[in-house]
């Protein structure tokens, strides 16, 4: 590891602790693989206060196989793209229940082979319910490792591969964790506070 990469890691584990945290509530793996799929391009809160009713009107793996399309949709139309949303969910639990057993697989070739799941949400699961270390690259994750020169790439694939070859592994699952609170907290999209910052003399951006 780069002396630079174990400064930025040092400063965040500073900063935030090394307590592993999801930000999605959940009870299962079937439950955190919906409010992952739910989460694209929508906030955990929103998705936590729609998956509240959710899950109690659709309990188990089947109930969600067997769900009507339309009905769905409205269930989950605050998230954003609840068609394809909808869709997704329907189609992957018929997968998880016909073919797993209702079990939501931790293999990343056998997750990724679920409709609406890519290599985020796999490593989601991989890494908040089975403990397999993976780095997940959301917006944060990608805006921030590009500003702290820790990947040159922007494709979300191969900024993963980049921070699996820059980050030591018993960082994988924690980077992430860390740099959505960050982000949040103090590195914003719109209005980051800089001023705030105690990762500026590593930031291209300030």
């Amino acid at each position: 590891m780069k002396k630079r990469t174990g400064e930025i890691l040092n400063i965040l584990d500073d900063m935030y602790g090394t307590g592993l945290v999801c930000y999605l509530d959940h009870d299962s793996a079937w439950q955190l693989l919906i409010a992952t799929i739910l989460s694209a391009q929508c906030t955990d809160a929103r998705v936590n206060t729609v998956t509240k009713d959710l899950f109690v009107k659709y309990p188990d793996i089947r109930s969600f196989a067997e769900a009507s399309l339309s009905e769905l949709e409205q269930d989950i139309k605050s998230t954003g793209f609840y068609h394809n949303k909808a869709k997704n969910i329907i189609a992957c639990c018929r997968m998880l229940h016909e073919k797993y057993d209702d079990r939501v697989p931790s293999d990343i070739d056998e997750l990724t082979s679920l409709p609406g799941v890519g290599r985020k949400t796999a490593n989601v699961i991989r890494g908040n319910v089975y403990g397999i270390p993976s780095i997940v690259v959301d917006t944060h994750v990608k805006r921030i490792s590009g500003k702290l020169g820790l990947t040159r790439e922007t494709e979300p694939v191969k900024i993963e591969f980049d921070l699996m070859k820059e980050i030591p592994k018993d960082h994988w699952i924690l980077i992430n964790i860390q740099l959505i609170t960050f982000g949040r907290d103090i590195c914003k999209a719109i209005s980051p506070q800089c001023e705030r910052c105690k990762l500026r003399k590593y930031c291209s951006y300030a």
